[in-house]
């Protein structure tokens, strides 16, 4: 069981480097457990990837409520927009949510759809 749990995880890391070279809008990229487990990273050096994991799963679970109480339905996507950059995190199934980080001038209508992509393939190799 323990060479299936590395196979599947070189895939979904070879996931997210194609998710990271689709665009030269996508600086970095992760997979992150819905209880804020990192599961796969391409996250710079420089950020603390287990805390970036456990904030991921934090708005998710109460952005996931908030739809849920302002009858939007289930949640699929959440974009913060920063100075800096922007982050989205999309579901990737049901135990998964994919976290993409942007340059500030990215154009969110493609970067959108690759990371949509990207969360599909995701999806399959889980």
């Amino acid at each position: 069981m323990v060479g299936a749990s590395v196979v599947r995880k070189q895939s979904v890391t070879s996931i997210l480097r194609e998710l990271n070279a689709s665009s030269q809008d996508i600086e970095a990229s992760a997979l992150i457990s819905m209880d804020g487990l990192l599961m796969a990273s391409l996250l710079p050096a420089e950020f603390q990837q287990d805390r970036v994991a456990a904030m991921s799963a934090a708005m998710l679970a109460l952005a996931s409520q908030a739809s849920m109480e302002l009858n939007r339905g289930p949640l699929d996507q959440i974009l913060i927009q920063g100075q800096r950059g922007h982050v989205l995190l999309t579901r990737a199934s049901a135990k998964a949510v994919l976290v993409v980080i942007t340059r500030p001038d990215a154009k969110l209508g493609t970067t959108f759809l690759d990371v949509r992509r990207g969360a599909e393939a995701l999806s399959k190799a889980l």
